[in-house]
């Protein structure tokens, strides 16, 4: 095992079993996280599209708000219908500024009165901060530091992970409910950032490492890297904060439009209040100026995030805000910010690569079909 991480990085439950796996160990927002295994970033991708991979993403933030004042309050900070989430049911959902830029993307569950959200890594100072300043002291909010986070994806997951729990079976996307697995008090997402059906899964820190063993023991499940999961979501054309999205770009701009509910649209029950509406309503309306899009670049090479985008007559017109190469895809893949007016998929551009024009194509997103599970 090879390690590249700080001896200040915070270690995850799982640190002393992704030594024993051979992971490479890299500093990632603040944590010792491998970035690959023995099996190799291609092979753990297409393992993980195949079977089943298992991700230790407890570097993640979690956090819960009690009690039946939560979702309303919540709503000021959020474009999403909080009100009328079910129980058991979970939304993305984006912090948004005054500018109507994005602060972070998280995810939120309901469980009876509760909220309960998660939130990026490198993100989660800053976002207990501002709910706690959004929400005021007559929300409980708490931090569950005592908690881990593992998700299991791929088309195998399913049909592995109801062999410790058969309710998860017939659980559909986006449902969330409480698992007694391996003995442990569990909460399950059917949810994840590969594009492949799957589960994220909530349990205490003293239960990790023997959940995540347990699941390692079944024959479809590989532990699978950061580089493996960035190139898995990247296919799958979902947003990595602070580069696709960040608090200068719009949910309209960053062409996550879809997040922002009806009931808090011009016309809907609840239209506005939440910060930067007027900004966002209006790109709705009106059409924002730039998008998000995803890019095919010509040949093998791959085109890395911050390369400039320009137009055939060489004028600058967006940028890269990620890219590499798509192993399920067979070559190179990225995804940036363009004029809205060159947004259209097929239009030709160029990317400057080491100085030099490098063809690329406006293509539509996803670049693999994503394999949720519908019922």
């Amino acid at each position: 095992m090879t390690s590249e991480a700080d001896e200040s990085a915070k270690r995850t439950p799982l640190y002393d079993l992704h030594v024993e796996r051979g992971g490479k160990m890299v500093p990632f927002a603040g944590h010792a996280l491998p970035v690959q295994y023995p099996l190799g970033i291609v092979k753990e991708h297409l393992h993980c599209r195949r079977a089943a991979g298992l991700f230790d993403v407890s570097h993640m933030g979690q956090v819960r708000l009690s009690g039946a004042g939560a979702a309303a309050a919540l709503e000021t900070l959020v474009p999403v219908d909080l009100l009328g989430l079910a129980d058991g049911r979970q939304r993305y959902a984006c912090f948004t500024n005054d500018a109507g830029g994005i602060l972070d993307d998280l995810m939120v569950s309901r469980l009876g009165e509760d909220l309960l959200l998660v939130v990026n890594a490198a993100c989660k100072e800053q976002d207990i901060a501002h709910l706690k300043a959004g929400l005021g002291p007559s929300i409980p909010l708490e931090v569950l530091g005592d908690r881990a986070l593992l998700a299991l994806q791929g088309p195998a997951a399913a049909e592995v992970l109801a062999r410790f729990a058969p309710q998860v079976a017939t659980q559909p996307f986006m449902a969330v409910q409480r698992l007694t697995i391996e003995g442990a008090d569990c909460l399950v997402a059917r949810s994840g950032y590969t594009g492949e059906d799957g589960y994220e899964i909530s349990v205490p820190e003293a239960a990790a490492e023997a959940l995540a063993r347990a699941l390692l023991e079944q024959a479809e499940v590989e532990p699978i890297g950061l580089g493996a999961r960035d190139s898995l979501r990247l296919e799958a054309g979902l947003c990595l904060y602070g580069q696709d999205i960040d608090s200068e770009t719009t949910p309209v701009e960053g062409s996550i439009a879809w997040s922002i509910s009806k009931a808090r649209r011009d016309g809907g029950a609840r239209a506005g209040g939440f910060p930067g509406a007027e900004t966002i309503l209006r790109q709705l309306a009106e059409g924002p100026e730039r998008r998000r899009v995803g890019l095919r670049p010509e040949g093998r090479a791959p085109v890395r995030e911050g390369a400039v985008l320009q137009d055939e007559a060489g004028k600058a017109v967006g940028k890269v805000t990620s890219g590499g190469f798509g192993p399920s895809v067979g070559g190179p893949v990225a995804m940036g910010s363009v004029a809205s007016g060159l947004a259209a998929p097929g239009t030709k551009l160029n990317a400057v690569v080491r100085g030099k024009p490098l063809p690329v194509e406006v293509a539509r997103l996803p670049f693999i079909e994503q394999r949720y599970y519908r019922g």
